[in-house]
């Protein structure tokens, strides 16, 4: 079988990478931008520090802010149309996931306008065409959406997560500039660096992983466990470590999969809107527990990428819990919490199982769950 890696046509790294924007834009041929930002990154300054670019460029452009935190079906719908009326030929997306992954589908849609009822692109859609360019822009340094082939969009009807995976959406462009990161408060940094760990561990140890997306994970791995606390504490170089480190984790898990920390984390964010970040954190160091019998060695790999001394000489129970424990540590350092408390309702559980089980992260896990399993590993954090 034949093992397939997908990744952005170029990638910008470094401060001052959004110079680079209108150099790609004009390379391009591309005539005007639809820029798809949240709310508060317009409010505070943030997307027109890429807006700045385009207007000494002289390219054109509007702008599309209808984006919710977790973008909503009707978001999507929102700037399909708002693309058609702008009269634009790519999109800009500047932000988290939220932003970048709304762009996506928007993308996918005008090019694929099959799939316009939104819902019919969950899971592996069988789209025909290539999305409108997408030029994508992290705020945050987490996601890695610039450089995966995977979004999520909000059933807000159903209260659930459609993740969607498709070849056609990455971004032909991804512009990771730490400069852009910089005015994350404290608990997003946080959150979003825990979502980037979350990736490249269950990246890792999921069924799909090889040796090319274990070389990525790996040293995200290492790059992260290295510059989180720094990040948080919004040093220059916890900044430009987390950006890369978020980045390499990217291209690992978005050709190989994920597991049962994301397929877990959707529904909480479906059903209460609980910030992603947060809850990979707070489920990785228990996930990582229920799994570890079928991680083989990768554990001892983890714990010695994680910084953990000593790792070759431990039995490998001890590596294991080593692994677990050094993440556990790194989650507490940087304030995440370490329950579900005041999040999960006990009378929710049963619906919360059955949505991880429906979940797209799923079979990827190393280890096959049923939904007891699932709502045990809820149960535990409460």
């Amino acid at each position: 079988m034949a093992n397939r890696f997908v990744l952005n046509e170029t990638s910008y790294h470094g401060k001052g990478a959004i110079q680079e924007i209108a150099t790609e834009v004009k390379g391009r041929g591309f005539g005007k931008c639809l820029v798809c930002s949240d709310p508060d990154l317009i409010k505070f300054g943030v997307a027109k520090k890429v807006t700045d670019v385009l207007d000494a460029a002289g390219i054109a452009y509007e702008i599309f802010s209808e984006i919710k935190p977790n973008p909503t079906i009707e978001n999507v719908r929102a700037g399909v149309a708002a693309f058609r009326k702008s009269g634009a030929d790519c999109l800009i997306a500047i932000g988290g996931g939220s932003s970048m992954d709304t762009a996506k589908a928007i993308g996918i849609i005008i090019a694929n306008p099959e799939f316009e009822d939104v819902r019919s692109l969950e899971g592996v859609a069988p789209t025909k065409n290539k999305s409108v360019p997408v030029i994508a822009v992290p705020t945050t340094a987490g996601t890695a959406a610039e450089v995966t082939i995977n979004y999520v969009i909000t059933d807000a009807e159903k209260n659930r997560k459609m993740v969607c995976v498709d070849v056609h959406d990455i971004p032909v462009v991804a512009v990771i500039d730490p400069d852009m990161m910089s005015s994350m408060p404290k608990g997003l940094t946080a959150a979003t660096g825990m979502d980037a760990l979350t990736h490249a561990i269950e990246g890792y140890i999921t069924k799909g992983a090889w040796a090319m997306s274990d070389m990525f994970h790996l040293k995200a791995i290492e790059i992260i466990a290295k510059h989180l606390r720094g990040a948080v504490a919004n040093t220059p170089e916890g900044r430009e470590g987390m950006a890369l480190g978020q980045y390499v984790a990217g291209m690992g898990f978005s050709n190989v999969g994920l597991g049962i920390v994301h397929s877990m984390a959707h529904p909480l964010g479906a059903l209460y809107d609980t910030p992603h970040g947060i809850a990979n954190a707070i489920l990785l160091p228990t996930v990582m527990e229920y799994n570890a019998d079928a991680t083989g060695e990768k554990y001892r790999d983890i714990a010695r990428a994680m910084g953990v001394a000593g790792t070759d000489a431990m039995t490998l129970d001890e590596a294991r819990k080593a692994a677990c424990d050094a993440v556990r540590e790194l989650s507490e350092d940087v304030g995440i919490p370490a329950t579900l408390k005041g999040i999960v309702k006990e009378e929710d559980l049963d619906f919360l199982a059955q949505s991880a089980m429906n979940d797209a992260c799923r079979p990827g896990n190393p280890k096959e769950p049923t939904k007891e399993d699932i709502v045990a590993l809820y149960r535990s954090l409460l």
